[in-house]
């Protein structure tokens, strides 16, 4: 019994140390980015528990920048429901995706849901990365709790540092960018198949050209979903 136990905690140590290195690059970003909120959040008037609480509770990136305005501006809570509705559309698509990821997570299940921001998507949906776990429900749980724990360290820091370093926030928005770029390079290197990725990006250009950028994000997202559903059908049935 203490060999099973023993060999029990190893595993657990092994997927702990796999989802801490593969979650390093989003901690790098979500920290710059978190401190950049909680600055902007201080030149607001938003104090330090502010920017905690909205990591906290509401941690969905860059809604929580518009969420800023919308807090200054007092605005009702349907003109709130209806921007995160614009601003999160995508993550309907990620959850439709997890679906069956997440169908025998149990308890956590629900956590998991809240917390599956475009990073973790990202990392959680590498079946390459995923496949090296001991047990996948266990390690998606802890790269979404160790992605939560970044932005919530870097927005409570922006927070308390806003009044020394009033120039740090400088340039965070392009950290982001960086972020994906990230990344997209390393779901690029790591598979063979590269037409997921194509998709994605010549869908979102075509969008772009089409509809401007302020509102390519919904329709690249419906035409993505359909060209790849468009594909896996015609795979299936070759």
């Amino acid at each position: 019994m203490s060999k099973e136990r023993a060999y029990n905690r190893k595993e657990r140590a092994d997927d702990f140390r796999l989802a801490l290195r593969s979650t390093l690059p989003v901690m790098a970003g979500y920290l710059v980015l978190g401190i950049g909120l909680g600055f902007i959040m201080r030149s607001s008037g938003y104090g330090t528990l502010w920017s905690a609480a909205e990591a906290i509770f509401i941690y969905a990136g860059s809604m929580q920048y518009a969420a800023v305005g919308l807090l200054k501006d007092h605005a009702s809570l349907l003109t709130a429901a209806v921007t995160t509705l614009a601003v999160n559309a995508r993550h309907i698509f990620y959850g439709i995706s997890m679906m069956e990821q997440y169908r025998d997570a149990g308890s956590g299940k629900g956590y998991l849901i809240f917390s599956l921001t475009d990073e973790t998507y990202s990392l959680l949906c590498d079946r390459e990365l995923t496949g090296k776990a001991h047990d996948r429900k266990r390690f998606f749980i802890t790269v979404s709790v160790l992605d939560h724990i970044y932005w919530i360290t870097g927005c409570t820091l922006g927070g308390l540092f806003s009044s020394v370093m009033p120039d740090v926030a400088s340039g965070a928005e392009f950290a982001l960018t960086a972020l994906f770029v990230s990344v997209f390079t390393g779901q690029w290197t790591g598979t063979e198949d590269h037409i997921p990725a194509l998709t994605g990006v010549n869908c979102s250009l075509l969008c772009l050209v089409l509809f401007g950028k302020d509102r390519f994000l919904i329709p690249s997202m419906l035409m993505i979903v359909a060209v790849l559903l468009a594909h896996r059908r015609k795979e299936h049935d070759a």
